[in-house]
């Protein structure tokens, strides 16, 4: 008993959006304007934004000040080091 020669992908030649995953690639990239996330995902995202900017400003606040290259009004050096 022989084996049939698997066809090639008929994939590329399919015009019409299937469910499949290389379709559905190919028809966002030719339609921008009709992909759009959902207002779930949407206001997931900007939560997480704005908990992630007040962790980093909280941490900013507690953060020590490091005086490397001297304050700016700091005048005690003498000019012939």
């Amino acid at each position: 008993m022989t084996r049939k020669k698997k066809t090639r992908s008929l994939a590329d030649k399919v015009t019409l959006r299937t469910g499949r995953r290389k379709d559905y690639r190919k028809w966002r990239h030719e339609n921008p304007d009709e992909v759009t996330s959902s207002r779930r995902f949407v206001q997931k995202k900007r939560q997480q934004r704005k908990a992630q900017a007040a962790r980093k400003q909280a941490r900013q606040k507690e953060a020590p000040l490091l005086d490397l290259n001297g304050r700016p009004g700091n005048t005690d050096r003498n000019g012939d080091e």
